[in-house]
């Protein structure tokens, strides 16, 4: 490793004076966050070394079915999160999961088979990290977007079940909105790429060595892949939670 790009214990114990300041606008501000800003720091400390551990075992066995195992895990932990912004939505873990699974699988076999990536661990479980993570988001924000919106529009929905439109019909315009919220985020961040932000796979290659040209390439893959990823989730977990709105009858819950 290049010792210019090591980082001292000291430099990481100063680099929490970052959360402290984070802490500090939150007691002066009374947001009532810093309980949460002192856990999620914690936990990012224990959860990111002991994962940077265990991918190291991980990628030194180079085992096909432990590096399924990996992809397994990190789709049922963004399903998790994912499902815990659902509020009222009935299934929800069940619905995450079918939608970042097959995102996930969708966008791991096109790599695969088009050879932009080997079957290999330490090429799989960074690139799952990255689709799943999105497609958590994505999800995350697709669901709230139907609950505030089956909310809002309460009365138009009743109305369009009352003249006897089915319960799919009725919801045709929130679901379609919420997968353009869902999707917004990646395609907000794909249109900025390169003039906003630079993004942290193409400088990890860069810092690593690599040619610009290739690492641009691999980000232009990343970033398409993204947007399909959020696109085929929000679409997923749109249609298959706007279901918990209604009863066996037909009816209006909220």
């Amino acid at each position: 490793m290049n010792p210019s790009l090591e980082i001292s214990n000291l430099s990481l114990l100063l680099s929490t004076s970052l959360l402290i300041l984070a802490i500090f606008v939150d007691y002066k501000e009374q947001l009532g966050l810093g309980k949460d800003i002192i856990i999620a720091g914690i936990r990012a400390v224990v959860q990111l070394f002991l994962i940077g551990y265990i991918l190291g075992y991980v990628f030194q066995l180079n085992y096909d079915w432990l590096t399924l195992i990996m992809v397994l895990f990190i789709v049922f932990n963004a399903s998790y999160n994912a499902h815990k912004n659902a509020g009222q939505i009935d299934h929800s873990f069940r619905t995450s999961f079918i939608a970042i699974a097959s995102g996930t699988a969708i966008a791991l076999i096109i790599f695969v088979l088009s050879h932009t990536i080997k079957w290999t661990p330490n090429q799989i479980v960074p690139v799952t990290g990255m689709i799943a993570s999105n497609a958590m988001t994505a999800i995350g924000v697709t669901y709230r977007s139907l609950s505030s919106q089956f909310n809002d529009k309460r009365q138009q929905v009743l109305e369009k079940l009352t003249l006897g439109a089915t319960p799919k019909q009725s919801a045709m315009n929130i679901v379609r909105e919420s997968i353009q919220t869902g999707m917004s985020p990646s395609i907000s961040r794909t249109k900025t790429v390169g003039l906003v932000s630079l993004p942290g796979m193409m400088s990890g290659l860069m810092f690593a060595g690599i040619d610009p040209v290739q690492a641009i390439r691999y980000q232009i893959v990343i970033m398409f892949m993204l947007i399909s990823v959020t696109a085929i989730s929000s679409f997923i977990a749109s249609y298959l939670a706007y279901q918990s709105f209604y009863n066996k009858l037909d009816q209006l819950t909220i």
